[in-house]
């Protein structure tokens, strides 16, 4: 199965840049899995799909966003992937010439020092003679297709109601559409994953069962797999929810209290033990998130659903609209 075969063509004018007003008042396109059924309908509508009586349960990503961009003095740019303490950090780094062994990392009042390179044109270890300031220095790292730098309303908007574990560079952004009011009736529950830089990397191969997955840190509560065990129907909320469950499932027969880390890759193909639905934003293309939908859903059916959303002018990406497969 190819990379090519998940491309399809976006206006740009559909990728969403910034966040709607108001969080639920998002579309949300209604994928039937057993018709091919398509409903056009509004997010604040999911209660209408989700139900207590029927033995569902919603997953979400309880994971919260790190300001974890940082710009040197000189104006060079330093991504926090991992803060091994708190003055040393796994980073990756642009421009990597400029960030050789025992170069100086000046950020405000704090300097660092390159002290291990572990890849060439990417990842070092930095080493800081104090703690950074990051509500001074820190930027949240807004995916590259925004075409903007954050703004102080990212904050809060780029950031789940219910967030509350701190570790991700990115957002689970299927869960940005949720406000207290439309999720507090709905039956939910959490796990926790915190999405890293590899949700920003493209497919660089050319056959998909080349590629090569990330690894991202997760952890499953025992209250939440009861809940899960107990459920008629499991939705998770994102990729990163469907993939944690789907991992731990693989690895134990069943969902249960755990954590670890999961650099499992789903595509076409995949045995999926957990997930009887999903919600989950639209993706770029030739990505492994719609190449994780096409599994879910079915490829053909999944790319007849992106093909209506563009028809329809739905948003897309981070702060757009919705799909809900059922």
């Amino acid at each position: 199965m190819l990379t090519a075969d998940f491309d399809y063509h976006l206006p740009h004018e559909l990728i969403a840049s910034e966040p709607l007003a108001e969080r639920s008042a998002s579309r949300m396109l209604v994928l039937h899995r057993d018709s091919g059924k398509i409903e056009h309908r509004m997010f604040r509508e999911i209660g209408e799909f989700v139900s207590r009586e029927a033995g569902d349960m919603l997953v979400l990503n309880d994971t919260r966003v790190v300001p974890a961009r940082y710009f040197t003095d000189h104006g060079h740019e330093v991504l926090r992937l991992e803060p091994i303490t708190p003055t040393r950090w796994r980073c990756m780094v642009k421009p990597g010439k400029k960030f050789r062994v025992g170069d100086t990392v000046p950020i405000g009042e704090a300097t660092g020092r390159v002290i291990e390179i572990l890849e060439e044109n990417g990842n070092r270890i930095i080493e800081f003679d104090r703690i950074v300031d990051e509500s001074k220095h820190g930027h949240l790292a807004l995916p590259h297709y925004m075409g903007r730098a954050d703004q102080p309303a990212d904050r809060e908007r780029y950031q789940t109601v219910f967030a509350r574990s701190e570790g991700s560079i990115a957002a689970p952004t299927a869960g940005l559409h949720f406000t207290p009011e439309v999720l507090n009736p709905l039956p939910h529950t959490f796990v926790t994953l915190h999405v890293g830089v590899g949700t920003f990397q493209p497919v660089k191969v050319a056959d998909i069962a080349d590629h090569k997955m990330h690894s991202e840190v997760y952890e499953v509560s025992e209250t939440t797999a009861q809940a899960i065990q107990s459920a008629k129907r499991v939705i998770p909320v994102g990729t990163t929810a469907l993939r944690t469950l789907e991992t731990v499932a693989r690895d134990h027969g069943r969902v249960i209290a755990t954590q670890g880390s999961t650099d499992i890759f789903i595509y076409p193909g995949f045995a999926f033990q957990v997930a009887g639905g999903l919600l989950t934003n639209f993706h770029l293309p030739k990505s492994t998130l719609i190449m994780l939908v096409s599994a879910f859903a079915g490829k053909e059916l999944t790319m007849q659903a992106y093909e209506e959303a563009i028809r329809e002018r739905y948003r897309f990406f981070s702060y757009g609209d919705c799909l809900l497969i059922v």
